[in-house]
């Protein structure tokens, strides 16, 4: 199978990214890294989550960071909700497009969200409902798609099985993530094609944390599978306050470097989200994950 002509990205570092910081991070700051990300080219950004600050300190704030972002024509500012007074909250704040998450492991639902996976699924049910009647786009992810940190490896038919459900319940995609980053490109695809067989592959996404080096791999691996949509984190930000041992996603910048490679058109520019990396690094006092970053800014 030939790739893609086309790649979105997803940057998801200002809430899958920034969630798992430490230190706390002002709401100036999260706006400077959107306005960042919308200024270098990137046409979806998740924002945050309106989540209970009690669980993730972090995303406290979200909706201050919904009203201070300068928002672009052509631009999808997301945030998760994970239930029905978080959908609520980001409907007041303005939010058009909200996420929902559920787990490929029993042992991974519980402690992420405190429920099995059959009940995180008709928990959605209400947010769906709800975002459906106020016009409100809403995109599923799945969790630990290719391992977990409890149970070891995840069937790819019980993963497949989640992703029809959640595209049926009315989830325009299905973003895949390989949450503890142990995933093989050979894994990837199979899992992949289990998925296509109930969910279009146009709406199927990838989500490739690098905790083993393979996300650049698993992603050319996906390229292969017809699927054109990527989550990835600026700067590599991120791991998993679920998921011992997780480093970030996979850094934005390196998977642009791979697509500009291979003549895939995303409309990013690399040298302004370099800098937008560079920027949020030093916020938080952080090496900047990217390879690439890193090997622009020596070479500037």
């Amino acid at each position: 199978m030939t790739t893609p002509q086309k790649v979105l990205l997803v940057d998801v570092g200002p809430r899958d990214g920034l969630q798992n910081e430490s230190q706390p991070i002002s709401v100036a700051d999260k706006v400077r890294l959107v306005d960042d990300l919308s200024a270098a080219g990137l046409s979806h950004i998740e924002v945050g989550s309106f989540v209970s600050p009690k669980w993730v300190p972090q995303m406290a704030g979200s909706a201050e960071v919904f009203a201070g972002i300068k928002q672009r024509d052509g631009v999808s500012y997301s945030a998760l909700t994970p239930n029905l007074k978080g959908l609520e909250a980001a409907l007041e704040a303005g939010v058009r497009e909200v996420a929902v998450f559920a787990a490929a492991s029993e042992a991974f639902s519980q402690r992420n969200i405190n429920c099995s996976i059959a009940e995180s699924i008709e928990r959605f049910t209400p947010v769906l409902e709800a975002a459906q009647a106020a016009g409100i786009k809403v995109r599923g992810y799945i969790s630990c798609v290719l391992g977990c940190p409890y149970e070891g490896e995840v069937s790819a038919d019980q993963v497949a099985c989640i992703a029809r459900d959640l595209y049926a319940m009315g989830c325009y995609e299905v973003s895949l993530g390989d949450t503890i980053g142990t995933g093989t490109p050979g894994a990837t695809r199979k899992m992949i094609e289990a998925c296509a067989a109930h969910v279009p592959r146009d709406r199927l996404a990838g989500h490739f944390h690098d905790t083993y080096g393979q996300a650049l791999a698993n992603i050319y691996a996906s390229l292969l599978e017809g699927v054109s949509v990527f989550d990835s984190s600026v700067a590599g930000l991120g791991g998993c306050p679920y998921a011992k041992g997780a480093t970030g996603n996979v850094a934005t910048e390196d998977v642009l470097y791979l697509l500009n490679g291979l003549g895939i058109e995303t409309g990013i520019d690399l040298d302004l989200l370099v800098d937008a990396g560079a920027r949020i690094s030093q916020v938080i006092g952080r090496e900047n994950g990217s390879r690439v970053a890193r090997a622009v800014l020596a070479a500037r």
